[in-house]
């Protein structure tokens, strides 16, 4: 009897809730939590673009402060991985650029849209043993931490249609060997579902 009422109620939760809606909910909580990579992403605008826009990547030349120096293009490159499952259309600069030399290489390339970045804010804690003989402070040991400001601009007309700031922390299952940069693939997938209006997963 008693295996019998655990079979039910195993079977009425089952009903009540998809696996995969669970998954997804502890996923949330562990993010929350700091257990695993975080980041929160707020956009100033909530426009949409269709799937056949054709979106050109480009990132500033500004190195952020501190001693995390990301490699250069890093993030034109993650934001470029990122948005080609999503968008079909869509090309990078191949080394950092100013801001009027991204839009004139998106014009000549027929893009409809710039999307302009800024490796603004890293901080790449202590995370390896290596790191530690080189730095050997206790106050250093941690996640790692960045933050990414983007303006999405159209190309025709210069209007600046969205502008969004993506702030990243990493999780204590993944502090070791990962650096700021390592963090950025999946904000820019969930930026780019956002841009179609697609529910993030």
């Amino acid at each position: 009897m008693r295996s019998l009422i655990l079979l039910l109620a195993l079977f009425s939760l089952t009903g009540c809730m998809k696996v995969s809606d669970m998954a997804a909910g502890t996923q949330y909580h562990l993010r929350d939590a700091g257990v695993l990579d975080h980041a929160d992403t707020r956009r100033a605008s909530p426009w949409r673009l269709q799937a056949d826009s054709f979106i050109f990547i480009a990132q500033s030349h500004f190195i952020p402060p501190g001693k995390a120096h990301p490699r250069p293009n890093v993030v034109a490159d993650e934001a470029f991985s990122a948005f080609v499952e999503y968008f079909p259309l869509v090309r990078r600069a191949p080394k950092p650029q100013g801001l009027e030399q991204a839009m004139d290489d998106a014009r000549t390339a027929g893009a409809h849209y710039l999307l302009y970045t800024r490796f603004a804010a890293a901080d790449d804690r202590i995370g390896t043993e290596e790191e530690w003989d080189d730095e050997e402070a206790v106050d250093r040991l941690g996640v790692d931490t960045g933050v990414i400001q983007l303006m999405l601009i159209e190309t025709n007309t210069r209007y600046l249609v969205d502008t969004a700031r993506i702030r990243n922390r990493g999780g204590f299952l993944t502090l070791y060997d990962t650096k700021p940069q390592d963090l950025l693939r999946e904000p820019f997938e969930a930026y780019a579902r956002s841009l179609l209006g697609v529910s993030d997963r």
